[in-house]
């Protein structure tokens, strides 16, 4: 099945750069979605993070941090892998503009005052990979190579 939206979803136009970006942004994004979800390397889990975040105003506490643990911990090991990578980096992004405005935007830019810079640098790069796809060596190339292949086998 080669239409044209499962074309877009798995194209890409990157090729090792996209590689680069993705699997340490990936797992940089995985570790603090575990962190929000489990409790692993140092974070407070999703009962310690869904307060956290009810006290700063994102309400319901519990939901946000699944949200957002979620999008980072299995959009951030898409990316890694390269599987879904578009939806993985657009939910990615999104959670990182979250992050921006309704935690760090007040306290400025820079990260020593708990500024946004960091959630910035992975919002742009998330926002790249939404654009750009996951690169030839990813398991999204894979599949399309694999429906471009089969599609051009029926057609011979």
């Amino acid at each position: 099945m080669n239409t044209p939206i499962v074309h877009k979803l798995f194209a890409t136009n990157g090729g090792y750069g996209a590689l680069i970006l993705r699997v340490p942004v990936g797992l940089i994004l995985a570790a603090h979605g575990a962190q929000k979800l489990f409790g692993w390397f140092g974070g407070y889990g999703l009962e310690g993070t869904g307060q956290w975040l009810a006290s700063i105003g994102l309400a319901p506490g519990l939901l946000m941090a699944l949200l957002a643990g979620s999008a980072e911990f299995f959009g951030g090991l898409a990316l890694a892998v390269g599987v879904l990578t578009r939806p993985a980096a657009l939910a990615s992004a999104f959670t990182m503009l979250v992050a921006i405005f309704a935690v760090h935007f007040s306290h400025g830019l820079f990260l020593d005052n708990n500024g946004y810079e960091y959630a910035l640098t992975l919002f742009a790069a998330t926002a790249a990979l939404t654009l750009q796809g996951p690169g030839r060596f990813s398991v999204d190339g894979a599949i399309l190579r694999q429906l471009t292949d089969g599609h051009q086998s029926q057609a011979s």
